[in-house]
């Protein structure tokens, strides 16, 4: 099965893509490399160079290729640059998947699966979240995906495109192959190991007057390799030809900021400097995700979800590419 896997040259597609082909199917990346990286993707797989709204070129991609689902992972995901510049969020992630959810209308592709987060749920009324949480984002970029999910439900009713809105929680860890190489990095787990290996002097905590028993924030850690297989199991659900569905990813256990870094000096072996900074724009105090839907609806597992194997996995992958993947 063709799968056409956009943004499938960045962090969390890459190992998708890996997935994919080990699964049986053929995937072809679309990524215009903003934040992708052309190394990271495994010899021989059909690669093109551009933009997600473009509609001539995913229908060329289309004919070529005989594409019968689309992964779409092509976004933009900075919380805090999301609150400065909106415009370039709202741009990206609502107009050009808008662009790309027509073009495949056009070319008869009526199977999604969507990379959604659980920022649409905005400062939790309760923890873990389910499905049935409110959602009120707040954050552009939350909205951002907000919006899509709503554009799925009535593109699902009007034109029969079926989907599944995976809703992840925070994505971390590496595979062997595969690892968070970004500029800028804002994630928790790679700048603590940037601070271990003294790349960065120090890891910023931001905020610790959070309503949490050690003020930082807390978050629901889920490994790379648990949500690509989540899509995978997404894929099978929608080739099953079952309903439209949004479904959350964590792993049900929440860890703060503290607790991250001194994870990974335990992992590490080395002293890591942490210093205190101010909190930022949008971010919640606690996110643990309730994975209850995507087990008992995908068969879903998180294999990996302890804190300090993630960590490991991350460690190692950053100490064989240190430099990330312009090794």
């Amino acid at each position: 099965m063709a799968i056409l896997v956009t943004g499938g040259a960045g962090y969390i597609g890459s190992v998708v893509v890996r997935d994919l082909i080990r699964d049986g199917h053929s995937p072809v990346v679309l990524d215009n490399l903003v934040y992708g990286h052309r190394e990271s993707l495994p010899d021989g797989v059909p690669f093109f160079e551009g933009n997600v709204g473009d509609p001539e070129l995913i229908g060329r991609i289309a004919a070529e290729h005989d594409i019968e689902a689309c992964m779409h992972f092509s976004a933009y995901a900075y919380v805090g640059e999301s609150v400065e510049q909106p415009q370039r969020y709202f741009h990206n992630n609502v107009i050009e998947t808008l662009r790309l959810l027509d073009a495949l209308i056009v070319n008869n592709i009526k199977k999604f699966v969507f990379s959604s987060t659980c920022a649409t749920f905005g400062e939790p009324q309760y923890t873990p979240i389910d499905e049935r949480h409110p959602q009120n984002p707040t954050n552009p970029y939350g909205w951002t995906k907000f919006m899509i999910e709503r554009v799925l439900e009535s593109y699902d009713k009007a034109y029969d495109l079926k989907f599944v809105a995976l809703r992840y929680f925070n994505a971390c860890g590496a595979t062997d192959d595969c690892g968070e190489d970004h500029d800028p990095e804002t994630h928790l787990i790679p700048l603590v190991l940037f601070a271990a290996q003294g790349r960065i002097p120090h890891v910023s905590i931001f905020g610790d007057d959070y309503p949490t028993p050690d003020g930082t924030a807390i978050r629901d850690y889920i490994h790379v390799s648990d949500l690509s297989n989540a899509h995978l199991l997404a894929l099978d659900h929608l080739n099953s030809d079952k309903p439209s569905e949004c479904i959350n990813l964590g792993n049900g256990n929440g860890y703060s900021v503290m607790e991250v870094i001194e994870a990974a000096r335990k992992v590490t072996g080395l002293p890591i400097e942490a210093k205190m900074a101010p909190r930022r724009a949008g971010d919640p105090s606690k996110l643990i995700g309730d994975a209850s839907k995507a087990k008992s609806v995908l068969g879903w597992q998180p294999r990996i979800p302890e804190l300090e194997r993630i960590i490991e996995s991350a460690w190692k992958w950053h100490k064989n590419n240190p430099s990330g993947y312009s090794n």
